[in-house]
């Protein structure tokens, strides 16, 4: 019997050790091993009796046997008992500090290795879980404590001439009716949950906040501990209605060479307790919320019995708690899970419903590895000449006809030793003169130590050279480009200062960049000088007498010669109007003439006067008496100042055309 019992077990922790482990991915420091499996381990904590319940005088269902095992009677016969063993064991008078000591205070090393670790507080409602996550100001609980410790460990292996430097940054959450909200950020809304291409569970815009002492913990932590949902049942004056995650990340980094990365995280999750709500009496929101609670927490167990049980697929994904728990069920963690019991007798059902919990997840088997990188930017990136980059023909090309001309001689280098042929870090001559003595004594003493060839050339580093020196190909190429552009230009402009006829063709203040590119020169403007018929009748009788009449033509107007032997690219033109002085005042007055003698009929013969405007003029004429001069149409209604330079040149111009302008 015990031979079948040890194979059956021997199968269950081989089948959880490949379907949760075989998930998670390896960093490439040890790759060609698995990493050693560790199981999860589990604690039980019993509260002692709250004081004024009803019940306070019963015996317990719940006695401990030793430090690892307990028992509970047997709902089915009560002459019987039902034995759980577990890691650990804490009874009624167990302590805070034992807590922590024994199962938490362990774990913490391995952050200091680059591997995640999380703890977990799980049971039913009331059974005192905050209270071990994070106790009073008199008896403080998990998450102080192990915040205090880790604080003290990154500052003691993180000091001057210790080979890491270490940082360490907080993020805090909750989830709420399946809704990931920032507790130090309460108006970032719902976050999503995702997975990087190593497999580790990240969350984007999570809130972190850096912290070297406890005070700056605190400082973030106590708001953010009052921004997380509570509310008030039968069982618990300030039960936690959602799941909080404090979420701790330590990074390091070597300050020597290989310059190694390694990162860690630390999960303290107080999970909200399974309710019945028949005890609790949740009505509305709080049975809303209820309902979330130990949707989630159901999803959870099913997690622990697919690991358990080897199936090919785990529901992570069926709740945003099950999904955040990845790491730490099945996946890279070393993981702690306390559960809470009650001792009272009608917190039966939830203690017995906990135990099993507690002892299916002791059987999940995890496979933590450092999670370990190479620092790409080690070093500040080479500047290298453009002879290095360039053959002698291309450098020789590139530096233009005035490098060729001037004829430098460059000097010389130094040879160098064979030594220094074989370290990279001699071109990095644009770096701190200490920093670059520091990194050359550092190179020769990898070489002295046995590297065969360039050490630092077999990073990455060398890949981003490449990439570095294609991209100075390109620089270069496009100023020979410019160059090029610019000789051409100063080509075709000496030969536009040797050419008279283009330098009258061209102003002097437009250039001709390119030979193929034609630019438009704006000619100056024609003037027309607008003259009486009778003086345009005049002067067509004297003999090399040049007239111009103005003649419409469609929509627009064409300046015609009546001299013959003017070239008809003259038609062409631009023009512009001049009114002389005699024409302006005749006109004036023969306007004025007609506003006061003439009919509503006569007016509208003038430009611009319609029906209705020829009416008011006539009306106001009889109202008012004659028009003094020809501005006193703008006070006619109608008749705007705006309107009157137009309406002006536009009769004036009528009567230089010959039109009829008076009385009929």
């Amino acid at each position: 019997m015990d031979a079948e019992a040890s194979a059956q077990l021997r199968r269950r922790v081989m089948a959880a050790g490949t379907s949760g482990a075989g998930r998670c991915r390896l960093s490439k420091v040890g790759a060609g091993r698995r990493p050693p499996p560790a199981r999860v381990r589990v604690a039980v904590r019993l509260r002692p009796f709250v004081d004024g319940t009803v019940g306070a005088s019963d015996p317990p269902c719940v006695r401990g046997m030793d430090s690892c095992s307990l028992e509970i009677a047997n709902w089915r016969n009560h002459q019987e008992t039902l034995k759980y063993q577990f890691d650990a064991f804490y009874g009624e008078r167990s302590t805070q500090q034992d807590i922590y000591a024994g199962s938490v205070q362990p774990i913490l090393r391995h952050l200091l290795e680059g591997q995640n670790a999380s703890v977990l507080a799980y049971g039913p409602t009331g059974a005192g879980k905050t209270h071990t996550m994070l106790g009073s100001p008199e008896q403080p609980g998990v998450i102080p404590r192990a915040l205090m410790d880790l604080l003290q460990l990154t500052r003691e292996e993180g000091a001057e001439g210790r080979p890491w430097a270490l940082s360490v940054t907080m993020s805090y959450l909750e989830i709420y009716q399946e809704k990931v909200l920032d507790l130090l950020d309460s108006a970032s809304g719902d976050l999503v949950i995702r997975e990087d291409c190593r497999g580790n569970i990240l969350i984007p815009g999570l809130t972190q906040k850096p912290i070297t002492s406890f005070a700056d913990f605190e400082r973030h932590f106590l708001p953010a501990s009052r921004n997380r949902t509570v509310g008030a049942t039968r069982l618990n004056q300030r039960s936690s209605r959602s799941h909080a995650v404090l979420l701790v990340k330590v990074d390091q980094r070597e300050r020597l060479a290989p310059f190694r990365q390694r990162e860690g995280k630390l999960y303290l999750i107080d999970l909200a307790g399974s309710e019945d709500n028949r005890r609790t009496g949740n009505k509305g929101l709080r049975l809303k919320e209820s309902g979330a609670i130990n949707t989630s927490l159901f999803v959870l167990g099913k997690v622990v019995d697919a690991l358990n049980q080897g199936l090919p697929r785990v529901p992570y994904r069926d709740s945003k708690l099950t999904r955040l728990l990845q790491d730490s069920l099945g996946g890279s963690a070393h993981s702690i899970l306390i559960a809470n019991i009650a001792p009272e007798r009608r917190f039966y059902l939830d203690t017995v419903s906990a135990l099993n919990f507690a002892a299916r997840s002791k059987e999940v088997i995890n496979r933590p590895f450092t999670n370990e990188s190479l620092q790409l930017h080690v070093l500040a990136p080479v500047k290298l000449s453009q002879k290095e980059l360039l053959g002698p023909s291309e450098a020789k090309r590139a530096r233009g006809p005035e490098g060729e001309e001037i004829g430098s001689p460059e000097p010389t280098e130094a040879p160098a030793s064979a030594s220094q042929k074989l370290s990279p870090l001699q071109k990095l001559s644009s770096m701190d003169p200490a920093m670059l003595e520091r990194l050359l004594s550092l190179d020769r003493l990898l070489g002295s130590q046995g590297s065969q060839g360039a050490p630092l050339l077999s990073t990455p580093r060398r890949e981003r050279m490449v990439l570095m020196k294609t991209v100075e190909e390109k620089d270069l190429e496009i100023e020979r480009l410019k160059m090029k552009q610019k000789e051409l230009e100063a080509k075709v402009l000496a030969q536009e200062a040797v050419d008279p006829k283009e330098k009258e063709n061209c102003s002097p203040t437009v250039l001709r960049p390119l030979s193929h590119r034609t630019v438009t020169v704006a000619r100056p403007l024609k003037k027309a000088v607008v003259m009486p018929l009778q003086l345009i009748q005049e002067q067509a009788a004297s003999p090399n007498t040049e007239i111009h009449i103005l003649k419409n033509k469609g929509r627009k107007r064409k300046l015609e010669s009546l001299d013959a032997s003017e070239p008809e690219g003259k038609a062409e033109d631009c023009w512009e109007l001049q009114i002389s002085p005699e024409l302006l005042a005749h006109g004036r007055q023969k306007i004025l003439d007609l506003l006061n003698e003439g009919s509503a009929r006569d007016l509208r013969s003038l430009q611009r006067i319609g029906p209705k405007k020829a009416q008011l003029i006539v009306g106001w004429r009889e109202l008012h008496g004659p028009f003094s001069q020809v501005e006193d149409l703008e006070r006619v209604e109608g008749i705007t100042g705006k309107q009157m330079e137009s309406f002006l040149k536009a009769n004036i111009l009528g009567l230089a055309a010959g039109q009829r302008c008076g009385p009929s």
